[in-house]
């Protein structure tokens, strides 16, 4: 029994080091719960949703503007700045990994 149990911790750490390794560096050990609250505190897709297509969901082209994780990050920052935010960096950095997580998926 004891040796099942540490198998299935054994994968589970497994799996958890994998996902962790296929995030993009920039993004590595960000606070995604902090950048899923900005984004809703926000109201980032409510935002989106006047200005862009699908329920501002067009915004999130995988061969748009954004096609690595630093321009992804830049442009969180550039949000940021034009709405007068006062985000610190980590708090960017937290809204781009959450948004790399659940639309763009950059590996590198």
């Amino acid at each position: 029994m004891r040796s099942l149990v540490f198998s299935i911790l054994s994968a589970c750490v497994s799996v958890s080091g994998m996902a962790q390794a296929q995030v993009p560096e920039i993004f590595k050990g960000s606070d995604l719960k902090l950048g899923e609250k900005l984004i809703a505190e926000h109201k980032c897709s409510q935002c989106h949703a006047l200005k862009w297509a699908d329920d501002g969901k067009a915004i999130y082209r995988p061969k748009g503007r954004v096609n690595t994780p630093a321009a992804l990050q830049a442009m969180a920052e550039k949000c940021s700045s034009e709405l007068n935010l006062s985000l610190f960096p980590e708090e960017v950095t937290a809204i781009a990994a959450v948004l790399n997580r659940d639309h763009y998926r950059f590996t590198k």
